[in-house]
């Protein structure tokens, strides 16, 4: 897409300071977006749950980019429910409706797999999005961000506001979420091993069974079809994002067991749940609508993730986490 898209255009990106956002950022800066045309709310300092808020940092943009996101694992999800639904939806509610009645020329909301039915055939279309409750771990988190499709949907209806909703598998990559009480499985996993080779410790634990299958797209991928579909989609129907590749969570535990060069015992602890059963996309509509095809091999992804922890696991345990991830 040709740099006039983008030229002179302001853009807010909500959650642009944290793993996800700055990857989109990164990219934007890259294709000429002059720095200063791009507005990052931080979440420590301006609190997305409070409507003035979302009206001021709206004011005088042209496109919303909203990733921002309260998130975590099916831990986090099962000691945060209430905490979970409330922050992501009054967050993107008020988002959206402040990006309405500010004249915002487009607003590209992004939700989340996990709002998916428990039961979706594999690969998940985005027509059976409706076609049952989510996976009860995570229902809260991915019925909030669900309710976002809604809101867009019938704002398009009404107002005819454009709003498209976008829906990315589990993300990975350098930068990401390695806190043990909110990471998802890749990070989670990458500091298990990496820190009991470190360690010396004997055995690792993994929750939950290993049957479970998740799909996984590397955080450049994922910045680069948000913003190709920023750029190109204009219609209502939602639109998945991943890499159109199935793993079992016993394969993952293997692999990055591999890759980290950790050679103890996995203890397998199948009292803890296993999530959502099965998880891979389709993704035809987004490589038919807006071009977007994944292109990082999975292997590749999960060794720059293992370096990349490697490298500033230090400056991570002292902060707890990387950037900002609300």
């Amino acid at each position: 897409m040709l740099m006039t898209f983008w030229s002179s255009k302001k853009i807010l990106i909500t959650g642009g300071a944290g793993f996800f956002g700055s990857q989109v950022v990164n990219q934007l800066l890259e294709k000429g977006v002059l720095k200063e045309n791009v507005r990052i709310p931080r979440s420590r300092e301006i609190d997305l749950r409070k409507w003035e808020n979302c009206r001021s940092v709206v004011k005088e943009c042209d496109i919303v980019i909203h990733l921002a996101a309260k998130v975590g694992g099916i831990g986090y999800n099962q000691n945060y429910p209430a905490q979970l639904f409330y922050d992501n939806a009054i967050m993107g509610i008020q988002m959206i409706e402040a990006a309405r009645q500010e004249e915002v020329d487009k607003c590209v909301v992004v939700g989340t797999i996990c709002a998916y039915p428990k039961f979706t055939p594999v690969p998940f279309r985005e027509e059976n999005l409706w076609n049952g409750y989510p996976e009860e771990t995570n229902a809260p988190y991915g019925l909030a961000k669900k309710m976002l499709l809604v809101q867009s949907q019938a704002y398009r209806q009404q107002y005819g506001f454009n709003s498209i909703y976008l829906l990315p598998v589990n993300l990975y990559g350098p930068g990401d979420n390695f806190d043990p009480e909110s990471s998802h499985v890749i990070p989670a996993l990458i500091k298990k091993f990496t820190d009991a080779k470190t360690d010396g410790k004997p055995e690792v634990e993994v929750w939950g069974t290993g049957s479970a299958s998740r799909e996984f797209l590397y955080v450049d991928d994922a910045a680069r079809g948000i913003i190709l579909a920023t750029e190109r989609y204009n219609k209502p129907d939602p639109a998945n994002l991943g890499a159109g590749m199935e793993i079992t969570i016993r394969d993952l535990v293997d692999l990055i067991q591999e890759l980290t060069g950790y050679d103890g015992d996995i203890r397998w602890d199948a009292a803890k749940p296993d999530g959502q059963p099965k998880r891979s996309l389709d993704v035809s509509r987004a490589e038919k609508e807006f071009g977007f095809k994944a292109k990082m091999p999975f292997r590749e992804g999960l060794q720059r993730t293992i370096e990349w922890y490697r490298k500033y696991s230090g400056d991570i345990d002292s902060m707890g986490r990387t950037g900002d991830h609300c």
